[in-house]
């Protein structure tokens, strides 16, 4: 019986995978997170997933490690990335920028397994409303509900209030395409009920 270990110690992303009745341990992984010179952010969201997943996996031998990472980027201009924000001032920044913009959020995520590695991503396009005063912003900020995201914001929250569509893979806005990360597990022996029979 192998276990699966979210290289994270993100609640989301943790209880998407326990949603879906897969028992997942959150593991720290303790990697720098600073991209160096990469700036394509596919890329970066790819490699930052990977490190993270073989850092765990070094400590778990033998067992599944799913590492992740998300970078909100313009698209008319990928190598400007919107990270997690610095402080409240930060983040009416960040929000400022992007309100009346459409950006795009990706995910990396990297499955490693025995004899088995798989790195991939998902994108998805988030529309901004363009008609939010900058009280509604400095309302959003204080409730430090987006304080730790990607952007500034939590869709699947008060942040909602922020957008006029999101064109996508909703799980990816969470932080998982938990749909693709399934196909890559069942590929493996995983079934339904989080049971790995390879």
């Amino acid at each position: 019986m192998h276990n699966l270990i979210l290289a994270s110690t993100s609640p989301f992303r943790r209880q998407m995978l326990v949603d879906l009745g897969i028992v997942a341990t959150g593991v720290a992984p303790e990697v720098d997170e600073e991209p160096g010179e990469l700036r394509d952010p596919l890329a970066v969201a790819q490699a930052l997933a990977l490190r993270k997943a073989v850092a765990v996996a070094a400590r778990y031998p033998g067992d599944w490690v799913l590492g992740a990472d998300q970078v909100a980027y313009d698209p008319t201009c990928p190598e400007e990335h919107w990270g997690k924000p610095e402080d409240a001032a930060d983040h009416l920044r960040q929000l400022q920028r992007i309100r009346g913009r459409s950006h795009c959020l990706v995910t990396g995520w990297a499955l490693l397994g025995p004899g088995f590695r798989r790195i991939s991503h998902c994108v998805t396009t988030l529309y901004v409303r363009a008609d939010l005063s900058d009280q509604e912003l400095e309302q959003y900020v204080q409730t430090e509900e987006g304080r730790y995201c990607a952007a500034g914001y939590a869709a699947e929250g008060q942040g909602g209030f922020l957008f006029e569509r999101i064109d996508g893979d909703w799980f990816n806005v969470l932080g998982l395409p938990v749909l693709d990360v399934i196909s890559a597990l069942r590929e493996q022996g995983w079934r339904f009920g989080g049971r790995h029979e390879g």
